[in-house]
């Protein structure tokens, strides 16, 4: 028996069918060991132990990440925003046709409920993330946490602040720690589970919502739709440009680390560790 399309989407629906897109849902589990399963599982709860310790006593805590690249020019913008006529972009995303790159790195303060973003215009490397974070204490950070001197940095385990990149350690021991008498206690979230750092969802999607169908065709303009940036909940978000030029493929020596006055702590020390200042 033939029917039209139409029928037969009438058919589909009245036996509880729609069109569905495929839907983020299942994680590596089942291709980790027991092992890892218990690490992974063991890393939640030591966050969420070392998150308490903090706040109980007050001392800071920020959650870092980076945004992806943006290409900086008239270029499509997903989402869409209220206008009377669709603003006309290039049809292609060639990197050739952008005026330069953004690449957003953000430090969240959990307690404060405020975002700091730094803009860079070059590389994504581990002195670029130090510097965002430098950044951070120097104009925000140490008002609130200056007395104590002692902050915990929640993090993604790969990228620019990877728990196995060595001049981020060698970043935070010798640019932050020494020179500003801080004590850094780093807690990394395990592989394929950055969803759960607080920067996502509390900094980076109200970011995107913000600027969502806004092409960024100057860094003017991404620094204005990130700055004002805000929520319900009181969200204030403070954005910089960096222009300064960071380049790929640093070598820290293993002498040079083995001088860093860092602790492991027992708890999967992969992930966990503080520094303090040498």
């Amino acid at each position: 028996m033939k029917v039209c399309p139409n029928t037969l989407c009438t058919i589909l629906k009245s036996m509880g069918y729609s069109l569905k897109i495929n839907y983020k849902k299942i994680e590596c589990n089942k291709i980790l060991t027991p092992q890892e399963r218990h690490a992974r599982n063991q890393q939640f709860l030591y966050i969420e132990k070392q998150r308490n310790n903090f706040q109980k006593r007050k001392y800071g805590i920020i959650s870092i990440d980076s945004k992806k690249k943006e290409y900086i020019g008239n270029f499509i913008n997903k989402g869409s925003c209220w206008l009377k006529v669709s603003k006309e972009v290039f049809a292609y995303d060639y990197p050739s046709w952008a005026t330069g790159v953004g690449i957003p790195y953000g430090i969240y303060d959990i307690s404060h409920n405020q975002g700091t973003v730094n803009i860079g215009t070059s590389y994504n490397t581990g002195e670029f993330a130090v510097n965002s974070i430098k950044r951070w204490w120097e104009t925000i950070g140490y008002k609130y946490y200056g007395r104590e001197k002692k902050l915990l940095i929640l993090a993604d385990s790969g990228g620019s602040n990877g728990c196995r990149l060595k001049y981020w350690k060698f970043g935070l021991q010798y640019e932050i720690c020494n020179k500003y008498g801080i004590s850094i206690s780093v807690s990394h979230y395990p592989t394929g589970t950055s969803k759960y750092n607080p920067i996502e969802h509390l900094l980076f999607s109200q970011i995107s919502n913000n600027w969502k169908g806004e092409p960024l065709k100057n860094y003017e303009t991404m620094l204005k739709f990130i700055s004002t940036t805000t929520t319900n909940k009181g969200l204030t978000v403070s954005a910089y440009l960096d222009n300064n030029e960071y380049e790929k493929g640093i070598k820290i020596k293993d002498k040079q680390m083995k001088e860093l006055n860092i602790e492991f702590h027992k708890v999967n020390p992969k992930w966990n560790y503080t520094i303090c200042p040498s």
